[in-house]
């Protein structure tokens, strides 16, 4: 089979990212206030009229929007968290859910609610789950082996990535015994490391590199896709970087082999963004919810030992978000997936598969709306 040759980039002038969005985590530690939103007693209240009116009007969990999730003053802290996530420093963290009391149907109608009021929830996997579980379904050996195995479903470490979307959340409904740390760093500042230390490297970071779409493959296109990790667009920098996907990729006999330089500057990007001088460290509680752009941010996670007992084990409901107030994209990004009716990446949806929203962690059938675990 004939290798493909790599796509011939324009090289633009490079110099050092500014704004919000470039920070270090032990200066956003110390800002903790300025990205915690806490909910009041009121907001509760609201969530549970919310939630209670979704139960009553039999309101499918994929049919919930910000006009029948009426949340009247939640709805202006979510505002706020919005213009942080595209326009301050990228992530904000919300706490106060009470997930100790809500089963996980009324877990998920909280979640889906909220994420109502920030984007618009799509697909995460071929399956069309727009609500997602992270939790470890033991699938550790093969995150490395197996094309179509997901980080997620594991209690390995997970080393610094983005998702494919514009917005991802997190809502803990159960902490792990020990470890499963959320670290997560701004990628201007990881560039602006990067550019200073190796220019080199960075330019070779904004060349398109070849990806795995594992196994996840829209309709019309190649079971892999090009994409550079850093993309200077409108006066942004957006970055998309998974590592895995990058290496799988080259199972492909076609795709043209990762060259000496394209692994030095992974690791290296690896490294910068592994330094506890760059990373932001986040403890998750119960009732958590973590919120990032995906554009502006990398995130991993340390591994983590579970509890043996199932109702037990450390379990996320996770959310990828469209939103329409989103960074314009360049064209770049149309190899990559598709776009919502707005325009904005719209998950992995595949031919014939319907959008679904599974309350069970290993669930993966098109039918039960609300099968509780």
């Amino acid at each position: 089979m004939q290798m493909l040759k790599a796509k011939q980039e324009t090289v633009p002038a490079l110099s050092p990212v500014q704004g919000a969005r470039v920070w270090r985590g032990p200066e956003m530690a110390a800002r903790r206030d300025q990205w915690t939103y806490r909910l009041s007693s009121d907001h509760v209240a609201e969530l549970d009229r919310a939630i209670e009116n979704v139960l009553v009007q039999d309101t499918d969990i994929l049919d919930i929007r910000r006009e029948n999730f009426a949340l009247p003053t939640l709805s202006r802290a979510l505002r706020d968290i919005q213009n942080d996530l595209l326009h301050g420093v990228g992530f904000s963290v919300l706490r106060g859910v009470p997930v100790g009391r809500y089963d996980n149907r009324q877990s998920a109608v909280a979640f889906l609610g909220i994420g109502a009021h920030l984007g618009e929830a799509v697909s995460q996997n071929a399956k069309g789950h727009a609500l997602g579980h992270v939790r470890d379904l033991g699938l550790g050996e093969s995150l490395w082996t197996t094309p179509t195995a997901r980080g997620y479903q594991t209690a390995e470490k997970l080393i610094f990535h983005s998702d494919a979307s514009d917005l991802v959340g997190l809502l803990c409904l159960r902490t792990a015994k020990s470890g499963g740390l959320s670290r997560i760093a701004s990628t201007g500042a990881i560039f602006n490391l990067i550019l200073e230390a190796r220019p080199d490297l960075a330019r070779t970071l904004i060349e398109a590199t070849y990806r795995d779409r594992r196994g996840e493959i829209p309709e019309g296109r190649e079971p892999w896709y090009r994409l550079p990790v850093f993309n200077f667009h409108d006066g942004r920098l957006l970055t998309n970087y998974v590592r895995s996907v990058i290496q799988k990729a080259q199972r492909f006999p076609e795709v043209p082999r990762l060259t000496d330089e394209q692994v030095e500057a992974f690791d290296f990007l690896d490294r910068t963004a592994a330094n506890p001088a760059v990373y932001l460290e986040l403890e998750f509680e119960p009732g958590d919810i973590q919120l990032l752009c995906n554009h502006y941010i990398l995130h991993s996670r340390t591994a983590y030992e579970d509890y043996p007992e199932p109702e037990r084990k450390r379990h996320l409901l996770r959310l990828w978000l469209a939103c329409n107030e989103g960074p314009p994209l360049p064209p770049t990004y149309d190899e990559f997936m598709g776009k919502t009716a707005s325009g904005r990446p719209n998950g992995y949806h595949m031919p014939g598969v319907r959008l679904t929203a599974p309350l069970d962690a290993e669930y993966g059938g098109p039918d039960e709306r609300y099968q509780v675990l």
